[in-house]
């Protein structure tokens, strides 16, 4: 192979992988595809492992605020307190903070602006979105899919 053959081939990977992002974190829980298909239902799996988003004003957690944590439903950790739970009028269950090392972060660029995409830390289930429209003190909007939740009472 030559010097300059090598240097494009060379590019060309660093391009891809640049576009594609950064390997897939390890995750405390993983599952293969067939464990995860067997134990949501197709929206579920559609939201949590496709990055998919429910239908606005259908999850029964939207209009939901009893006393309780909810907790991500691939592994169980707790991730959002009924205490940061408020009525942000967009048909999704929204909270103004998550609870502490419970989430990572993402650009999202799949649509024509950059927005803020949320996981679960521990096995990587996709939640949603966090916007800058929230209330005081955190001034945020963590907007999720319930199909992602699971709410166990106080």
């Amino acid at each position: 192979m030559h010097r300059r053959e090598l240097l494009i081939g060379l590019g060309a990977s660093a391009s891809v992988a640049a576009f594609a992002g950064p390997a897939q974190a390890a995750f405390e829980v993983t599952r293969t595809d067939a464990q995860w298909r067997a134990m949501l239902t197709p929206l579920q799996y559609h939201v949590m492992r496709e990055e998919g988003t429910e239908r606005a004003f259908t999850s029964p957690l939207d209009k939901f605020y009893e006393d309780g944590m909810y907790h991500c439903r691939g592994c169980d950790l707790a991730v959002y307190a009924s205490d940061h739970k408020y009525d942000s009028g967009t048909g999704w269950p929204s909270f103004w903070q998550a609870q502490p090392d419970a989430i990572r972060t993402k650009d999202d660029r799949k649509l024509f602006r950059v927005r803020t995409e949320c996981h679960c830390r521990r096995c990587g289930s996709h939640f949603g979105h966090i916007f800058g429209d929230g209330p005081a003190p955190t001034g945020k909007r963590h907007c999720l899919n319930g199909a992602s939740l699971v709410f166990r009472a106080a």
